[in-house]
């Protein structure tokens, strides 16, 4: 997926000098013209980083600290800052405010642009992360993981056919909530359900059997008398 970073370019230049080098890359890059167009870019568009040149120095200081914690009020995303001020102060204070990475405006480019690789290498890890956590769905000791489609009670592998799969992650995922017969089968096979209670009872019966300590005393998938099944 091709990753976009948004640049501001205010007082050094190396911003934009930037440009070039992220887009031949294959990294797209959208420029702000000033700072009202950069939090409109932010909020309108996806970003992956942000590339800011700021002021720091004795006038803009305040200033400059204000807008790297705005940003990072805005958005979550890498935030690289650009200044010309190289005082150690300066650069903890941008990190404090909520910058991932500060360099200096005379710090070579291709320096700059293996840092850009290097956050948005972190940020991309850290979404798949996230959205593998997301599709890990747990009941007590039933684990459902999404992710290898990889189903365990207690440890243990338990096969399922992919229907059972199916139906078995359905309800893991809406965990008390419960499903008719007739609702199970249209959100697995996608069709009107018309006489569909035998082929559930018969697919609900074998993932007892697999999952179940004991699939007559079930602790996992219940059936709720006259209206469905639920797991939890």
């Amino acid at each position: 997926m091709e990753k976009n970073i948004l640049v501001y370019n205010n007082q050094t230049g190396i911003a934009e000098k930037m440009v070039p080098l992220c887009t031949g890359e294959g990294i797209a890059v959208l420029v702000a013209a000033n700072v009202q167009q950069l939090f409109e870019i932010l909020d309108q568009a996806e970003i992956h980083l942000m590339l800011v040149d700021v002021e720091l120095n004795d006038k803009g200081w305040d200033k400059g600290i204000e807008m790297i914690a705005s940003l990072r009020r805005r958005s979550s995303i890498p935030l690289m800052v650009i200044s010309a001020q190289s005082a150690e102060t300066a650069k903890i204070m941008a990190l404090e405010a909520g910058a991932d990475d500060y360099v200096t405006a005379d710090c070579n480019p291709l320096e700059i642009l293996a840092r850009i690789k290097s956050q948005l290498r972190r940020y991309t890890q850290l979404v798949n992360m996230c959205a593998n956590i997301d599709r890990i769905y747990r009941v007590d000791d039933l684990v459902i993981d999404d992710t290898q489609r990889k189903v365990t009670v207690e440890g243990r592998n338990v096969r399922l056919t992919p229907i059972e799969y199916k139906i078995l992650r359905l309800l893991v995922q809406k965990k008390g909530k419960v499903f008719s017969n007739s609702q199970i089968y249209e959100n697995i096979w996608h069709m009107q359900a018309i006489g569909a209670d035998n082929t559930i009872a018969v697919h609900v019966r074998h993932i007892r059997e697999k999952i179940e300590k004991n699939p007559r005393e079930p602790r996992y998938l219940k059936v709720v008398w006259g209206n469905g099944y639920k797991v939890g």
